[in-house]
């Protein structure tokens, strides 16, 4: 018997099958990409998706002759939902959360709730990103196409329901629409009063790990899998990846290092409203029952891709024919101790505490003995710098962390790591498998279909861990004065990286 992890991304899908021990058997990946009907636009194409995670099934299904798989469930991107029909057809594209479109319906709930009530509702702070506002814009600009429509049905949901399950949505994924009441666990009235929206159209909202349908007779002689193969509610990424680490309760938090730096911490009761606000806190449901989690993120690795396109692109397009992987040889170059470079990574919008949009990145301290290791290590530093503003301001919340499970392709990285922990002064541990998500949902469809009594159980059986990083006194020493001087840099420039910002043409 083997378990069926899927996970849907912005760029690619994977799929993963695991014995009920724990041991991967077979794994696939497919790429795909977004796309921009017009400037400010971002959207998916749900039919080109669908095939590609059909294909990921497909491969992995094939090599799991020996180990059927018995369960499946689906973890994805956020916010993004899929218009489909009754009849599990695609009614159009799927827009993505960084997408314009929306924004300008949040003055719906911004003119009448207060931040504060808001987030007691929703778990979250008004912003034009969520997919509440996408469907508000389809409803006015794309009336055919919404009436057209019986369900919008966030990724994981829109898989599951093309497999052959209901259409429903966990509750982590319903939140990200911005109209989900966290403590009731059902859609808010007052907020779709408030806008307008049509109850009709969206799921039934139910708990990560329900079974909620079995693959269909043909889809599962298409896709080479047995039958009766159960359809378990999977959840956001982010969730899926914090059970991967066995991030299920107090104490340890995934650290998710792929394009996006993400924290997650685990906690069992809502905190208060003005502290979670006061650090940029958002509260979702974890897929673990009667836990929460928050997230505390920013886009390092993308940081980390710039310097290297930036730094050493040719050097990248011959490693790429080469097969090698150039992150390991470029941060081979880095100095053992703190760099005498420092950067404030405001190259994009950041994350929280402040989600500051007018500013700009910066390289400071440069000579001309600097080499660029030195400036790779600046720019490592600097991330998990940021993710420190918010990680120090969770005991005013109540939430305590007291290690973290470090996934993705970031945590390959010993000296990354050394980093981490260092700089946050807690343990960082590294799982075995680098894709805890995949493995995230593989647990929650063992869950699920009753392969394992509980997710303590799932955990202890099938996560492992591969090295922990201590922190290194002399150099949390040093970080603590690094810190001190990172924290007065934005301060000391913030006017003048706003003018700049202004003044700099758009790509």
């Amino acid at each position: 018997m083997s378990l069926l992890g899927i996970d849907v991304g912005t760029t690619g899908c994977k799929a993963a099958a695991f014995r009920d021990d724990g041991t991967l058997l077979a794994s696939a990946y497919a790429e795909y990409y977004w796309q921009t009907p017009q400037p400010g636009w971002a959207v998916l194409d749900p039919r080109e998706v669908w095939e590609q995670v059909r294909r990921t099934i497909r491969d992995v299904a094939a090599r799991c002759d020996a180990d059927p798989i018995k369960a499946l469930a689906v973890s994805s991107l956020g916010e993004a939902t899929v218009p489909v029909s009754a009849d599990r057809r695609i009614i159009g594209p799927s827009i993505l959360n960084f997408d314009v479109r929306g924004e300008e319906y949040t003055a719906r709930i911004g003119d009448v709730l207060g931040p504060e009530p808001l987030y007691r509702i929703t778990g979250h702070a008004l912003g034009g990103h969520f997919g509440l506002f996408k469907l508000l814009w389809l409803q006015e600009h794309e009336p055919r196409l919404y009436e057209q429509t019986a369900r919008f049905l966030p990724w994981s949901s829109f898989v599951a329901f093309m497999l052959g399950a209901e259409p429903v949505v966990d509750y982590s994924l319903a939140a990200r629409m911005l109209c989900f009441d966290v403590d009731r666990r059902q859609w808010s009235p007052e907020i779709l009063r408030l806008t307008g929206c049509d109850a009709t159209k969206l799921p039934r909202t139910v708990p990560a790990g329900d079974v909620i349908g079995s693959v269909s007779d043909a889809v599962a002689a298409e896709l080479g899998l047995g039958s009766n193969v159960a359809i378990v509610s999977g959840c956001h990424d982010q969730c899926a990846t914090a059970v991967g680490c066995g991030a299920i309760g107090d104490g340890p938090a995934a650290f998710g290092m792929g394009t996006y730096l993400c924290i997650t911490p685990t906690f069992g009761a809502r905190r208060p409203a003005d502290k979670m606000l006061r650090w940029g806190l958002n509260t979702e449901h974890h897929a673990v029952p009667g836990q929460f989690v928050c997230f505390i993120y920013n886009q390092g690795g993308g940081l980390l891709r710039w310097y290297r396109d930036t730094f050493a692109g040719a050097e990248h397009e011959q490693a790429k024919r080469a097969g090698r992987d150039l992150y390991a040889d470029l941060i081979a170059e880095i100095p053992a101790d703190p760099s005498r470079v420092m950067v404030l990574p405001h190259f994009i919008t950041t994350g929280p505490p402040e989600f500051i949009t007018d500013s700009a990145g910066v390289l400071a301290g440069l000579r001309l003995e600097t080499k660029r290791g030195e400036i790779l290590k600046g720019v490592l530093e600097a991330t998990i710098f940021a993710l420190r503003e918010c990680v120090d301001g969770l005991p005013e919340t109540g939430i305590a962390v007291t290690e973290f499970r470090a996934a993705g392709g970031g945590s390959r990285s010993d000296a990354w790591l050394q980093i981490c922990a260092d700089i946050l002064g807690r343990p960082v541990t590294r799982v075995k498998l680098s894709e805890a998500g995949l493995l995230g949902a593989a647990i929650i469809a063992g869950v699920g279909c009753g392969a394992f009594a509980s997710y303590a159980d799932s955990v202890r059986t099938m996560v492992r861990l591969a090295r922990v990083f201590e922190p290194d006194a002399r150099r949390v020493r040093l970080y603590q004065e690094r810190y001190a001087r990172y924290r007065r840099l934005y301060s000391l420039l913030r006017e003048y990286l706003r003018e700049l910002a202004k003044t700099q043409p758009a790509p």
